[in-house]
């Protein structure tokens, strides 16, 4: 096992002190670039946060700088103000999915006892139903209203108003102490089953996460900026890490265009879930079998990787095509949310875009293990950060046992839900509901999830996610879930795999008859594992699963 090297980050004590530290060091340094209205922008460190002390003032003028404030809506660089603008308060700041139907949003919005709603203009059509069903919103604050009426706002008078009056003299924003030690990110998640739970995250988990994920892995000048921001792996682990690392945020307007942002922007990093990279993947694939080229890209990586062993690393010239399809600026990309397949672990870093996986858990803010850029093995999720304590319980025959964490990172509890904290949170440990092992060189391997653990009449445990991996290794699937199939007393008596398969693909590979063809490649794709783990009966849906907004599959 190789020494472990951690990076050298710069200590800082709250949010606020965190961007004080950025401006010093980077005033003019672009912040942030998007495209608003179909023109580009750019904000610099220092705007960036004299726009939240605007914001800020706005907030304090109200006397609201100390409720929980929501957000809702697409991607934004207002979205991100009202974030950073919230994280230096002592007050709470509610991001909530934008893809989430009227009814759970109010569930949400009164949970979460919000007093002040900063909304996207589509939300606009609701206001009306949320005053009548949401009583304790005081204000509503639209980020593309132009007029003010009544208690609803617009966002760019709202700001304006704190610009004057903060320029007029009132420092009261400024003079916030923050306690780090109190709620300030209320993070609603439900993972891909079960009703929504607030998961309280205080501002010393949020540091902890950013400091001792940058001392793991670090990042570079320039990201891409793709995954929603009501997400804590994006909101933490991507923009404050980026922040804090005085990064240049390219904001992603729409998932559907990130191959073209990635051209227009030319990141060096981008945080991804696997879904994505598969996407990706696939598509490499696809184009170099289109062009005729599949066969020679195989035989560059095997030469490459010999190559390497004797210390001579030719992939930027090798792969140039390649690279320069994704900016070609990609050092890295990093991806957690989900196990990513080996193969495309594997492949990435064989072509020079260093994949690094990692993993976590909304409730561990989100970052509990990552890997190192100099000792990284994608088929794991890396070694825990120094802020984490680690275990593994109920440990069954194979070495797989369920993931605990204990440390800094670790959320507060879930809000106004103590009977379900006290189900996960025993003696400072959170139990995960993951089930991993620890291989030889002390790195985690993510399992499954404990719920959907399929436990076969003969007692067998089998963890779908495994089979699944083999199975998506199918060129022309596009999406697949391994379910139990159980007999008339409920028991699970054998494996069924639900598929969706790629059309596109199909008619690429020109396959006559997919309903036989599917059947035998998962035989043989699963040919390998034990008997007990093997498909019995497969199923072809004729549409995509539905999905959240990170994609994972809802189970």
């Amino acid at each position: 096992m190789p020494k472990i090297e951690y990076y050298s980050v710069k200590k800082f004590n709250s949010i606020k002190q965190m961007m004080e530290m950025a401006v010093e060091d980077v005033a003019d340094k672009i912040a942030f670039k998007y495209i608003d209205k179909n023109e580009s922008k750019e904000v610099t460190y220092k705007e960036f946060n004299e726009d939240t002390k605007y914001l800020g003032t706005a907030l304090v003028n109200l006397k609201m700088h100390n409720s929980h404030v929501a957000v809702i809506g697409n991607n934004s660089y207002d979205w991100l103000t009202v974030y950073l603008t919230m994280l230096k308060t002592n007050g709470v700041v509610v991001p909530v999915d934008k893809e989430l139907t009227k009814e759970d949003i109010i569930n949400v919005l009164n949970n979460s006892d919000s007093e002040v709603l900063f909304y996207a203009e589509k939300f606009e059509q609701y206001i009306d139903e949320f005053k009548q069903k949401v009583p304790k919103i005081k204000y509503y604050i639209g980020f593309e209203r132009e007029k003010d009426q009544d208690n609803v706002l617009s966002y760019i008078k709202f700001k304006n108003s704190g610009k004057e009056s903060y320029e007029k003299g009132n420092k009261e924003y400024d003079s916030i102490v923050p306690d780090t030690s109190k709620l300030r990110l209320l993070v609603y998640t439900s993972g891909t089953t079960g009703l929504a739970k607030g998961v309280m995250l205080s501002e010393k988990n949020l540091i902890a996460d950013v400091y001792h994920g940058l001392e793991v892995s670090t990042v570079y000048g320039t990201c891409l900026s793709v995954l929603p921001y009501h997400h804590t792996y994006e909101a933490v682990a991507g923009i404050l890490v980026a922040l804090h690392h005085h990064a240049t945020i390219c904001i992603n307007d729409n998932l559907k265009n990130v191959l073209k942002n990635i051209q227009l922007y030319k990141p060096e990093y981008i945080y991804l879930v696997p879904a994505f990279a598969e996407v990706f993947y696939k598509k490499v694939w696809s184009n170099a079998k289109s062009t005729g080229k599949d066969k020679i890209l195989k035989i560059m990586i095997v030469v490459s990787n010999i190559l390497r062993k004797i210390g001579i690393d030719l992939r930027k010239k090798l792969f140039k095509s390649i690279h320069e399809a994704f900016g070609d600026r990609l050092i890295k990309i990093v991806v957690g949310g989900a196990p990513v397949r080996k193969e495309i672990g594997k492949f990435f870093n064989s072509i020079g875009i260093d994949l690094i996986n990692g993993y976590g858990i909304t409730e561990c803010s989100p970052l509990v293990s990552v890997n190192q850029d100099k000792f990284n093995d994608p088929s794991t999720v890396g070694l825990p950060l120094r802020c984490v304590q680690l275990k593994l319980d109920n440990i069954t025959p194979e070495g797989e046992g369920e993931i605990c964490v204990k440390g800094d990172n670790v959320m507060m509890g879930y809000y106004k839900n103590p009977e379900k904290t006290a189900e996960v949170l025993k003696d400072g440990w959170f139990n995960t509901g993951d089930y991993g092992k620890i291989n030889s060189k002390g790195q985690l391997l993510i399992t499954g999830r404990k719920k959907n653990l399929i436990v076969l009449e003969n007692g067998k445990n089998v963890f779908p996610e495994e089979i699944e991996e083999y199975i998506m290794g199918i060129p022309y699937v596009q999406e697949v879930i391994v379910k139990g199939i159980k007999n008339d007393i409920g028991s699970e008596t054998g494996l069924c795999a639900e598929v969706f398969l790629s059309e596109e693909k199909i008619q690429e590979l020109d396959i006559k008859d997919p309903q036989t063809k599917i059947r035998k490649d998962i035989t043989e794709a699963t040919a390998k594992l034990p008997i007990y783990k093997r498909i019995n009966e497969v199923q072809v849906r004729d549409k995509e699963f539905n999905k959240t907004t990170t994609n994972k599959i809802k189970r």
